[in-house]
């Protein structure tokens, strides 16, 4: 893998984009421009942070109890859940949501984007125990451009000679007020299975409002939401294509204390993760030869009165 300096020679940018070495010996890229600045860790091509310079408070949320490690998965930022979302099906010591986000990824390119974005591009590592997990001849790649809107796009290319199945999502956890002040709209009429109500199908009524621990997987839904946050006076719009799941997820009290790495005693009342997915019912079929992309845009609003 190459280092920090090698990385900073062949891909920063003066100004906008450097690659540091973290205490745990993961790599960093660190993003600041005119627009926006960020935080990406190689391994896992995992988004940290963002924030757009006209935001007060961060956009995406990391907890800050979060210590970066060899092989270990990050708590906040935008995970990439990839080739299984959940458990596996059927190798239940396999990690949850996919191996993609505790390994290496590679940068393979960078650069300015229109209006002053910053552009990087990253590609998952192959080796013995990643093809342990996924033996079948696909390349993921994530391309992140970070501006005063932040878009990702997870690509999947086939390239052997049968067809694969996979299940994904860019598992965004975003910084609010207060989980009692904030509400989802958007999602008005979906199906959904309520997997904190004992995985029974039901309909949404209405806005999305948090009184207690929340899993949702929205199904069959390709629409853009929203979190309207009274606290914070903004609104985080969050748009997709690609994905046809939607999943909303609050851990509340019980959950967060034996989770222990949501920011005690009340991080987690500052996160909401609402995450665009191919997920359940809409895993996604990909053909031999042929490239499906998952592509979120997320931005910032004032919440007007």
């Amino acid at each position: 893998m190459s280092t920090a300096q090698q990385l900073n020679t062949r891909f920063g940018i003066d100004g906008q984009l450097g690659f540091r070495e973290d205490a745990s010996g993961l790599i960093v890229a660190e993003i600041g421009n005119p627009l926006a600045t960020a935080s990406l860790c190689l391994q896992g091509a995992h988004l940290m942070t963002w924030q757009p310079r006209s935001q007060a408070e961060p956009v995406i949320w990391l907890s800050r109890d979060v210590r970066l490690a060899a092989g270990k998965s990050i708590r906040g930022g935008v995970p990439v859940c990839w080739p299984w979302f959940g458990a596996h099906a059927s190798e239940h010591s396999f990690p949850a949501h996919g191996y993609a986000r505790t390994v290496p990824w590679q940068v393979i390119e960078s650069g300015t984007g229109p209006g002053g974005a910053t552009r990087l591009m990253l590609r998952l590592t192959k080796n013995e125990k990643t093809r342990a997990y996924w033996p079948h001849d696909a390349r993921l790649e994530l391309a992140v451009s970070v501006g005063e809107k932040l878009r990702m796009e997870l690509s999947t290319e086939n390239n052997g000679g049968s067809g694969i199945t996979i299940s994904e999502a860019l598992h965004a956890y975003f910084r609010i007020g207060d989980i009692g002040a904030v509400r989802v709209t958007g999602l008005a009429g979906c199906d959904y299975w309520d997997k904190a109500g004992g995985s029974t199908l039901k309909k949404q009524d209405g806005i999305i409002r948090f009184a207690g621990e929340t899993d949702r997987v929205y199904i069959n839904t390709a629409a853009e939401c929203a979190i309207e946050d009274d606290a914070l006076k903004r609104r985080i719009h969050v748009a997709k294509s690609g994905s046809h799941s939607t999943v909303v997820w609050t851990p509340w009290t019980a959950k967060a204390d034996k989770m222990g790495d949501l920011g005690q005693p009340v991080g987690w009342r500052e996160m909401l993760c609402v995450e665009s997915a191919n997920a359940i019912g809409n895993a996604l079929h990909v053909a031999a030869g042929t490239k499906h992309t998952l592509m979120v845009e997320y931005r910032a609003e004032p919440l007007q009165p």
